[in-house]
């Protein structure tokens, strides 16, 4: 990949080549939008804006299946999240409102450009826009947003989120100001701010991808008199176009104008704030979301994840239906991950014997079929560029599973009779469940017997499979999960879920990978700055987490969104996989 800054914008445009290659708009039998796109029709909103218009006013209404892990930009990990906290939040840079892969194409939010490197990629500036305030009419300061940083550092406190800063910036032992007790941060170095509008970010090694980072919304200032901690998210402080007017935890929450947002300080990002207010409901049953869309009550199914899959027969079965439809390959992968720490899956054979023994086409309806994706075969999925299909366990030839190598499996690794463990699922996403379903029925195939465990999806990572001794003591050996990449490369991908540096005691994303020889890969291919020769080493650690059967994908993701009629600037983001919450309005 070619040096400094320019990193960021060929990632962009190799992600953009590959999309196309891939055919990224595709359905059943759509053609991706095109012609009249103010007429209803399947896929009309991939790759195009289905029904552009400027027109403002109206509720936008959204719904939940369950709630957000926060509302917190410092302590949120989840796509749909880091999708939507752009109504109220503005990061350094961000993704562009724009259908498809020009999504991927990282523009100034809060900066006035995309940051300026040193030669050797250690050191990055950014310069704050003149005249951006927060909602109580105050002026944002680059000192904000170097708070804003060093609170999310702590994750003992602010467990969600990745752990981008905590790995990159040259803290010198600065653990953030809820440790540090000191709000004016004079330990971390690591941020400089010589004025009340410039930051100079120092880092531990070189990184010609840092404007990945300055996206993120944990960049989103923070007025230190302001923060509340862990309360921080009933009430975040705007700066972007909405701000907060009502926010009952794990219920509901309203959003009206910010009236001092200035939409000439934002004219890089696409947002168009067409509504005059947003609504959200929290833990919504899943299928009551999915008649409420088709009855016009509701306008967005806020997940992002598509309708389920027994609405999604429907819909595709039902021309009058399936024209407010739009269907894309997503750079998703659902998957199920082991826990070692739970016995017998220390034993890499008992590992291998489930992987072995799966059904596949089992696992792949649990989605709905083809038309919710195509049998994973290796975690990085075809949408990441330079992936390549690994199919060390036959799912190609053997979709069905081979129960005769699981067996095998199993009297290598010392359990010929099979054993029991449990399995998790997120508990209002009907397709994990059905997944954990199938898992069961598959391995009690091979003597292997399991129970289902299912847990809340907002604290799914932080309470339950991803809190270490949680799931060690309750015997979570196999956990029902999904991934998406941060930003279109290997690394955005796979960091998160196979580099044990970013394990912690709580709020994980990798729920097992603690390999040394892996982090060696990481670090080899974070030094190498030809894109094409960096590119064969995220596909070696992919080949690696599958040679040690550290994890087992089941699906490559496609999902199916529905946009009721009165849904205006209606477009799949490539950048989230989902609708661009940013730009919707309303008739």
């Amino acid at each position: 990949m070619k040096k400094m800054r320019v990193t960021a914008i060929a990632a962009g445009l190799a992600f953009a080549m590959s999309l196309s290659a891939c055919g990224s708009g595709g359905g059943d039998d759509g053609d991706g939008g095109g012609g009249d796109n103010a007429t209803p029709k399947y896929n009309a909103g991939v790759n195009n804006v289905f029904n552009p218009s400027d027109k403002k006013g109206g509720t936008l209404k959204f719904a939940n299946d369950s709630d957000f892990d926060s509302l917190d930009p410092g302590d949120t990990y989840y796509g749909y999240s880091w999708n939507f906290v752009r109504n109220y939040a503005r990061s350094l840079v961000t993704f562009k409102s724009a259908p498809g892969a020009k999504s991927n194409e990282l523009v100034p939010d809060l900066a006035e450009s995309l940051g300026k490197p040193s030669t050797d990629a250690k050191t990055w500036t950014y310069k704050l826009r003149e005249g951006i305030k927060y909602e109580d009419g105050t002026p944002v300061k680059s000192e904000d947003v170097k708070y804003a940083i060093a609170r999310s550092l702590d994750k003992d406190v602010l467990v969600n989120g990745p752990t981008y800063f905590n790995d990159f910036l040259d803290l010198k032992g600065y653990a953030g100001p809820y440790k540090d007790k000191d709000k004016t941060m004079k330990k971390f170095t690591a941020i400089e701010t010589p004025d009340d509008r410039t930051l100079i970010f120092h880092l531990i090694k070189p990184f010609s991808g840092f404007d990945y980072l300055a996206m993120l919304p944990s960049t989103a200032p923070v007025p230190a008199a302001k923060d509340t901690g862990t309360k921080y998210k009933e009430h975040v402080i705007s700066t972007g176009p909405y701000k907060f007017e009502k926010n009952e935890l794990g219920k509901q929450f309203t959003m009206v104008r910010n009236d001092q947002y200035d939409p000439k300080t934002d004219p890089d990002t696409g947002r168009k704030a067409l509504p005059d207010r947003i609504e959200v409901q929290l833990n919504v049953n899943q299928a009551d979301i999915d008649q409420r869309l088709q009855s016009g009550a509701l306008d967005v199914a806020i997940s992002g994840v598509g309708v389920q899959a027994e609405t999604r027969a429907k819909i595709l079965n039902d021309p009058q239906l399936k024209q407010f439809a739009d269907s894309a390959d997503q750079a998703r992968t659902w998957f199920t991950s082991f826990d070692n720490s739970v016995k017998p899956f220390d034993n890499i054979h008992c590992r291998k014997a489930v992987m072995y023994a799966v059904d596949k086409e089992g696992l792949l309806r649990a989605y709905g079929g083809s038309s919710g994706g195509q049998i994973a075969t290796n975690m990085m999925p075809p949408l990441v560029p330079g992936s390549k299909k690994i199919d060390l366990y036959e799912a190609k030839d053997k979709p069905n599973g081979d129960i005769d190598k699981a067996k095998q499996e199993l009297q290598e690794c010392g359990q010929p009779n099979g054993f029991t463990t449990n399995i998790s699922y997120r508990a209002e996403r009907e397709a994990e469940k059905a997944t954990a379903e199938a898992l069961q029925q598959s391995l009690d195939k091979v003597g292997i017997k399991t129970e289902l465990k299912a847990y809340p999806q907002s604290d799914y990572g932080k309470l339950y499979a991803g809190k270490k001794d949680f799931s060690t003591k309750n015997k979570l050996g196999l956990r029902v999960y999904g991934w998406g990449s941060d930003w279109p490369d290997g690394f955005g991908f796979l960091s998160q879920i196979t580099d044990s540096r970013v394990i912690r005691d709580a709020g994980n994303t990798n729920f097992n990978v603690n390999d040394p020889e892996i982090d060696a890969m990481i670090d080899k291919a974070l030094g190498e700055l030809d894109e094409k020769a960096r590119e064969p080493i995220w596909v070696d650690i992919d080949k690696k987490v599958m040679e040690n059967a550290y994890y087992l994908p089941t699906v490559w993701a496609r999902q199916l969104l529905y946009r009721p009629e009165r849904l205006t600037n209606v477009f799949i983001t490539d950048a989230y996989n989902m609708y661009d919450y940013t730009t919707l309005g309303v008739q």
